[in-house]
């Protein structure tokens, strides 16, 4: 039988410090200012190191399979999805497809802020190639399910998040494509609609459409897919059924867990040198508060080849992956300390939420200007 997806030796290469191909006009006229302040600065220079986001991954897919794919973050699991998408073109290899693709990777993914719900049920689908008819029959059934009846002649910039996941994964599902690709989006939604985005995939499923789902919550994609993907560092290391990909995943982030922090360090930007990251004294991710224990306190140490605006962005989890808080003091203040060139030590404390101390949770830690750049990422 011919597999309705085929990827065949695919690789993605990104170079880091290079030049985009587009610039918005906020963009152009900062790069004139710093090639102006460049031309009088001697060390002034930017590296370029090359990223393989993906590397000689090959798979094949059947209709009507359910395929979950899981891994780290930095895994190379959006950068698959987004090629098999046509978002992005991959470095090296193919992905063939022989099926019509409705994608949602992130939210908002298709949709226009001015155009109201109504407009945009229409423009997304005309972008997945359907003729006005076919939306015409489907779209008393594509707003009942989002649940934005009152809402559907809003401009969509009024939308919440939440909302313009609704209408987005409404118009995904029900236009009947014969793959349907879901990103980690559906943790936007609240608990009640995940749960009616679960069923209506594995109603998609079950029809012999081919479902294709990402997620970090172990248990919503054990609900759903029967097969696995587990990505490790842009490696394809374990295409098996779903169960046994997760107790792999598992058990490496086990053997991994006593490991320093600072080994699952992922550099951005190669003129910040990280040094030394602790969180409560402690060098190792895996970590036991104490009762009573209400903050963690960070202490990163090392060296900056050249002044940057940076700070602490710190996002927690539970087992399940689910967000549990976000902290960012930059993005609250709206303005980000500039760390000035040589060795640097950056203290931050965080209060934890109520009852946070009585869970397991683990964090994915940032250095990082919040709206422009990540310098350097921690994550296991």
């Amino acid at each position: 039988m011919t597999p309705i997806i085929e990827v065949k030796n695919l690789s993605k290469q990104y170079r880091i410090g290079q030049r985009q191909s587009y610039l918005s006009l906020r963009d152009a006229l900062v790069d004139k200012f710093k090639f102006r302040q460049n031309k009088t600065s001697n060390h002034s220079q930017t590296i370029e190191t090359d990223f393989w986001a993906l590397n000689d991954i090959s798979f094949d897919v059947q209709a009507g399979e359910s395929i979950g794919i899981i891994g780290r973050n930095g895994a190379g699991k959006s950068t698959l999805l987004k090629i098999l998408s046509r978002i992005t073109p991959p470095t090296k290899g193919k992905a063939i497809l022989r099926g019509r693709m409705a994608s949602l990777l992130e939210v908002g993914t298709g949709f226009h802020p001015e155009l109201t719900g109504r407009e945009n049920v229409y423009f997304n689908a005309s972008i997945l190639g359907l003729r006005k008819a076919e939306v015409v029959q489907k779209f008393d059934e594509i707003v009942a399910f989002s649940g934005v009846e009152q809402f559907i002649d809003t401009p969509l910039k009024h939308y919440s998040s939440g909302m313009q996941l609704r209408l987005a994964f409404a118009v995904a599902a029900h236009l009947e494509p014969e793959i349907l690709v879901i990103d980690e989006v559906l943790a936007v939604g609240d608990a009640e609609f995940q749960k009616k985005c679960l069923g209506k995939m594995d109603e998609v499923s079950k029809s012999g459409r081919t479902v294709i789902f990402v997620s970090h919550n172990l248990t919503m994609v054990k609900s759903l897919c029967q097969r696995g993907l587990l990505l490790e560092r842009g490696q394809l290391v374990k295409d098996s059924d779903m169960q046994d990909c997760i107790d792999s995943y598992l058990k490496n982030n086990q053997a991994e867990s006593n490991k320093p922090i600072i080994d699952f360090k992922q550099t951005h930007n190669p003129s910040v040198e990280v040094t030394e990251l602790t969180i409560n004294g402690s060098s190792q991710f895996e970590q036991t508060l104490q009762n009573g224990q209400i903050s963690l306190e960070f202490l990163v140490k090392g060296r900056l080849k050249s002044a940057l605006r940076m700070d602490l962005e710190v996002k927690i989890f539970d087992k399940d992956d689910m967000p549990l808080a976000f902290y960012s003091p930059s993005l609250i203040n709206g303005t980000t300390p500039l760390i000035n060139e040589g060795v640097f030590e950056m203290r931050r404390r965080f209060n934890l939420p109520q009852n946070m101390n009585e869970i397991t949770c683990h964090l994915d830690i940032a250095l990082a200007e919040p709206g422009r750049e990540t310098h350097v990422f921690f994550s296991k």
